[in-house]
């Protein structure tokens, strides 16, 4: 039905009931008398036909989709209703010695219940036409019977075609229990989730607790995965009150709730001070971490944007993804350049002149560089040399490079030259007026380069689910995250640090793996996980810090300093020398021989660090 078809069936309906609704009541008062001869009652009908398609109007009922309709639709219309049978009202009074007020007041009753029962009609029409469509729908779990389980559970019912149906509520508030919401039992605790699904043959449960903390969250989500059943989420708190998303927006449990860590905060105040109207360059901008530092970047009010990379895809799609965005007229300057060209990456510099540039380009893919230790050097060691060598001779006022736990102490060539590319930055820090510093930390989930991307991959396509063993573990961050302390981190270089990010606790590969397979919707019997073996230049557990780096220190939340392992100029200038001629295997020797030389320390000095380290939240495990 078209909408004029609409709006014409609505006020004709209307009109038919308000033309007899005062004539019913008036019958029903005064049986005995001609009430269809009386004046007033007749003048007052046409008063009512009146007010009430004039107040309709303008509380939107013509308007309103009635298939939907809810207790605020019915507000609007007892509002149109009241005002209508007042204007009557003031018109009997000032036309008529008799007022009709029990009359009135009978209509104005009778009058609310059929325009209700009118719209409503649609409603319970609308509902049954789709039951009748056999539209299969799953029994649905809401945990939380607050605001937001309310809200969910009214859109489920409002809504037969999301293909969810509230069965039951669970709640851990005991006021609660037995009740009914919406037609909808609370039947018990969280704690009993696994018997409930059980009992309640449920197929899908969605958590509707925006107020949880990340711990919490991941907790809840780990026993509904282990359900087996299908688990959906609502946005956090700080989403819904910010308006970026609405409660509606259920979206599926991804493996980022499982790991439990409480995002930091910035310092907003000195970010925005420090890159606002500021030149920022990001290379590699086109990557996982780039392209997110250029997205947190965007929004601090910066004068311009250098997106450089190499690959041409990865920067049209970050610019055009930037451009799209209100920026504050953030200039968007996208730059296709290799690192490793000396030259290029000079010209770009002393052109552009940033004020801050966030070193992010780099070969991270351990046993590719182990297979091409060549590339390893080009890039992550001569290439980071170009860059930070530019900044360098024009003065740029901060350098931050990304570096890796795969640094500390490394048995693989990509740990080892992005080690020897933080000593690089460490030596210009002595007599550069540039800030150089370096951030390290962990895997970060969904790169490009992590096992999350495989593992969705190898699920798709029914197992098996590679892991190379099931003792080997990993630090987890999100890519947002990561961005974050990072900006913050280079805010709080004074020259040289190798800043190191809380990670948390490290989490088994294999216990990913099969949270995956969980999310997924399936069980191990059906996917099944392959354990096949350690690859070139890997490690059972990565590190954050050497033993030898370890400096008490927390500056931020989340951020440590370490205490660097020096190399004298001369010694790396002798090796960036030798380096390009270099066989692979001498690349290797002395590349890994650099990486793992530690600071001479005494025993008590030792001893000392390390106390002070595990107090302040184990970051590493050795």
């Amino acid at each position: 039905m078209t909408i004029r078809k609409r709006i014409m069936s609505l006020f004709i309906i209307d009109s038919l009931i308000i033309l007899s609704s005062i004539y019913a009541c008036a019958l029903f008062l005064y049986p005995f008398e001609n009430v269809l001869r009386d004046r007033m009652l007749l003048i007052s009908t046409i008063t009512l036909f009146i007010a009430h398609h004039s107040f309709a109007w303008h509380y939107g009922l013509y308007r309103k989709y009635w298939s939907y309709a809810s207790v605020e639709e019915v507000k609007s219309i007892a509002k149109a209703v009241t005002l209508t049978l007042f204007v009557a009202l003031v018109m009997q009074y000032v036309y008529s010695e008799v007022l009709y007020l029990r009359t009135l007041l009978l209509t104005w009753m009778l009058l609310i219940l059929l325009l209700g029962a009118s719209r409503l009609s649609l409603r319970v029409f609308n509902e049954s036409s789709i039951k009748r469509k056999n539209i299969q729908s799953s029994r649905t779990m809401i945990i939380g019977a607050g605001q937001a389980g309310r809200m969910i559970a009214q859109q489920m019912k409002q809504n037969p075609l999301w293909g969810k149906n509230p069965v039951v509520f669970v709640d851990d508030d005991k006021r609660k229990w037995q009740l009914e919401i919406y037609g909808i039992e609370v039947v018990g605790t969280m704690k009993n989730i696994s018997d409930l699904v059980l009992q309640y043959h449920i197929e899908e449960i969605v958590i509707a607790i925006p107020s949880l903390s990340k711990k919490e969250m991941a907790e809840l989500t780990r026993v509904c995965i282990d359900t087996g059943v299908k688990t959906q989420t609502i946005p956090r708190l700080e989403d819904l009150i910010s308006g970026k998303i609405t409660v509606n927006d259920i979206r599926d449990v991804k493996i980022e709730d499982l790991l439990g860590r409480e995002e930091v905060k910035l310092d907003m105040a000195k970010v925005e001070e420090k890159l606002a109207n500021k030149t920022i360059m990001v290379t590699g901008a086109g990557g996982s971490i780039g392209s997110e530092l250029c997205r947190q970047i965007s929004v601090l009010k910066p004068a311009r944007i250098l997106l450089l990379g190499h690959g041409e895809n990865s920067i049209y799609t970050i610019d055009k993804e930037l451009r799209g965005k209100l920026l504050n007229g953030t200039e968007i300057v996208p730059i296709i350049a290799d690192i490793q060209d000396r030259e290029r990456i000079f010209k770009i510099i002393e052109e552009h002149r940033p004020d801050i540039i966030y070193h992010a380009a780099a070969h991270k893919h351990v046993p590719l560089m182990e297979a091409n230790p060549f590339e390893a050097v080009k890039n992550n060691i001569f290439g980071t040399k170009n860059v930070a060598e530019a900044a360098h001779k024009y003065n740029v006022g901060n350098f931050v490079m990304i570096s890796t736990d795969k640094a500390v102490n490394p048995p693989n060539i990509m740990g080892a030259s992005k080690r020897f590319a933080e000593m690089i930055i460490q030596n210009l820090a002595t007599s550069s007026k540039t800030t150089f510093a370096a951030v390290r930390f962990g895997n970060v989930l969904g790169s490009r380069g992590s096992v999350v991307p495989l593992f969705k991959e190898q699920i798709a396509k029914g197992g098996p689910v590679t892991v190379t063993d099931p003792e080997m573990t990993r630090y987890f961050m999100t890519i947002p995250e990561a961005s974050r302390l990072v900006i913050q981190a280079g805010l709080l270089a004074n020259g040289g640090e190798v800043f190191v990010l809380d990670m948390g606790e490290p989490v088994k590969i294999v216990d990913l793996a099969r949270n995956m397979i969980k999310l997924s919707g399936y069980e191990e019997r059906e996917i099944k996980i392959q354990f096949t073996g350690m690859r070139p230049g890997e490690k059972m557990y990565e590190e954050l810090l050497d033993a030898s780096e370890i400096q008490s220190e927390k500056i931020f939340p989340k951020i440590y300093i370490g205490k660097s392992t020096p190399i004298s100029i001369g010694e790396m200038n002798m090796v960036l020398k030798d380096l390009p001629y270099m066989s692979e295997k001498e690349i290797k020797e002395k590349l890994l021989s650099l990486a793992n030389r530690k600071v001479k320390r005494t025993e008590m000095e030792k001893e000392r660090w390390q106390k002070n380290w595990k107090q302040e939240g184990e970051l590493h495990r050795i």
